[in-house]
């Protein structure tokens, strides 16, 4: 990973790891070279023999410093290109997945822990290896000179390291204990905070006075957090401090030999200046190099937890396969299809029958939960039927490339994005593989109403549509489902969905758009979904739910006439529109009659 991210700085790194730690053997070297120039000075010409010592030892130094600068500098760079190419491969799987895991929340504390780790935890296991290979090489410099001293004093650094290696594993075992545990309290502690900082929270948060009870609640979760954090850092602790501790005893003990072989006269006074700062330099590099251990050991946990969410990312690589769906049709049907919500028992749809025909405007009503809005993610390719089936004049879509599907199906639902872009990249996102030629971009917004609405802002259709960022404006609502409709517009799909496409508009916007609907729509077969019975009235066809199934279609008229559960809530609209009207009587002024009948 780390190698096709960024090959140059990579290999630069290496060579610099691996100088670096020659340099530090030969630094070794040179000390020793030094104090024996220094004993041995006799006057003048002893005094010039101690000059290039010095000066190689001055060198050496002044390499690894510079050095230590570039390698610092390079891991940065190269640790941010690893971490974007590992983020492409987080995003893409988590654009590319099932939309029936964003109904889990383990999958959600899944990505969470991801987006924390996956974009460090790849390069620290590089760094642990390089960290390791320098360690290595400067250990083999230093422990060769070591060994020309005493081959006892070699073993004896080596082995000081053991107990770190043995209770750093134990440490990297607890930490990823811990971040899995935690995982869920901090996904609660990052929404408490959303609530207090987000701007479409900010006037709810206001006008309930929630400030204070979110920050109690705010701070209950991260004392639990604290209190949870308290107990592993001391698991931690106590384990590093053993694993020190027993590292420090085998040094003190390697130091007392030194200092007997001294005693006994086994080495002199230049090698033993030099096993000094050998024994210490080499016990650094032995822990460098069992640190580099528990860094990959530590980071390879949280990267097989990577690997399995990357893995979810197959099935969406599969779905690469399957015939390519067509770019139109005559018929669409939908057979006793059934579907419940992942870790739902409850079915949002049982046994849905009906059908769909080119060219016909079609609405969906039913009452909150009769399972329109699950049967159109369905039709959208969204969602698979967990039974029955959906075909496209006879094929069954399960057979389609699902992305070949979603392309002939332009969706707007009642929840759209709002993208803090311009106006005209609002549009244009409903087909990004195309060029957002002005022309295409603006004829979709004046089918939608949203024309005179980007118009007159300070830069037109290249305004930022949001107060996120300087220079942005936002719309009210009424104007943002305008430009969201436009968007589906701009798809240009067989098939369009429309769910509550005129929920935020005014009854005269509202008239407007549905006029034009079928002049818009040109031939296309659009399926609305809606609860206004004024949009309704005008559909070729009405599709009852209730239960998840369908319980009548047909015209308005042949609706009403049936006298069922249509024609009941049709006039529970009209006479609830009727007392609001009557209600407020002594404001309104114009032409009065029933809201239903337009």
């Amino acid at each position: 990973m780390v190698w096709s991210s960024g090959r140059r700085p990579f290999v630069i790194l290496v060579v610099l790891q691996a100088l670096s730690a020659v340099a530090l053997g030969l630094q070794v070297l040179a000390v020793q070279w030094v104090l024996s120039a220094v004993l041995a000075a006799d006057e003048r010409a002893d005094f010039e023999g101690a000059v290039a010592p010095v000066l190689l030892l001055a060198g050496l130094t002044a390499f690894t410093a510079v050095a230590g600068a570039l390698q610092g500098q390079l891991q940065r760079f190269l640790g941010e290109l690893v971490a974007r190419r590992m983020w492409t491969r987080v995003l893409r799987v988590a654009t590319g997945v099932d939309l029936a895991h964003f109904e889990s929340p383990e999958f959600y504390d899944h990505l969470n822990r991801v987006q924390t780790n996956a974009v460090t935890r790849p390069y620290q296991v590089t760094q642990g290896l390089l960290s390791m290979a320098g360690a290595a090489v400067a250990s083999v410099g230093l422990g060769l000179a070591l060994a020309s001293v005493s081959p006892v004093l070699l073993a004896l650094v080596v082995v000081g390291g053991i107990p770190l290696l043995v209770t750093s594993r134990r440490e990297s075992r607890l930490e990823f204990d811990f971040s899995v545990g935690q995982t869920p309290v901090l996904r609660q502690r990052s929404y408490l905070a959303l609530l207090q900082t987000g701007r479409e929270e900010a006037k709810e948060v206001r006008a309930f006075g929630l400030g204070e009870w979110l920050r109690s609640r705010f701070d209950a979760i991260y004392d639990s957090y604290l209190h949870a954090l308290r107990r592993h850092a001391v698991r931690r602790t106590i384990l590093s401090v053993l694993g020190q501790l027993g590292s420090a005893l085998v040094l003190g003990g390697t130091l007392l030999f030194l200092v007997w072989l001294i005693s006994r006269g086994a080495i002199g006074v230049a090698g033993a200046g030099a096993a000094i700062i050998a024994i210490r330099m080499l016990a650094s590099q032995v822990q460098g190099l069992f640190r580099g251990v528990q860094q990959i050991f530590e980071s390879g946990l949280f990267l097989d937890d990577l690997d399995a969410f990357l893995d979810l990312g197959v099935p969406a690589l599969e779905q690469t396969r399957g015939s390519e769906a067509p770019t139109s049709f005559d018929t669409i049907r939908v057979e006793d299809v059934r579907f419940a919500y992942p870790g739902s028992t409850a079915e949002a749809l049982c046994g849905v029958d009906l059908e769909l025909r080119a060219g016909e405007i079609v609405a969906l009503v039913g009452e909150n939960g009769s399972g329109k809005t699950t049967l159109a993610k369905l039709l959208a390719g969204l969602y698979q039927p967990a039974a029955g089936r959906i075909t496209w004049d006879g094929a069954d879509i399960s057979g389609f490339r699902p992305a070949s599907l979603r392309d002939q199906v332009s969706v707007t639902f009642q929840d759209f994005v709002r993208y803090a872009f311009t106006g005209t990249e609002n549009i244009a996102v409903g087909r990004v593989e195309l060029p957002a030629s002005p022309e295409r971009v603006r004829a979709s917004a004046r089918a939608a109403g949203a024309e005179s609405v980007l118009d007159a802002l300070p830069e037109g259709f290249e305004t930022l549509l949001s107060r996120l960022f300087v220079g942005g404006i936002d719309l009210s609502g009424g104007q943002w489902q305008r430009v969201a409709l436009a968007r589906s517009f701009f798809r240009d799909a067989p098939l369009v969905i429309l769910d509550e496409p005129s929920s935020a508009l005014d009854p005269r916007a509202e008239h407007a758009l549905f006029s034009t609907l079928r002049e818009v729509l040109d031939g296309r077969t659009a399926l609305f979904i809606s609860h206004r019975f004024s949009t309704v009235r005008g559909a070729d066809r009405i599709i009852v739910l209730d239960s998840g199934t369908v319980a009548e279609q047909g015209t308005h008229a042949e609706l009403v006439a049936a006298d069922g559960l249509y024609a009941d809530l049709y006039k529970l609209q009209s006479h609830t529109d009727i007392a609001g009207a009557g209600a407020g009587a002594g404001a309104v002024t114009g032409t009065t009659g029933n809201p239903a009948d337009g």
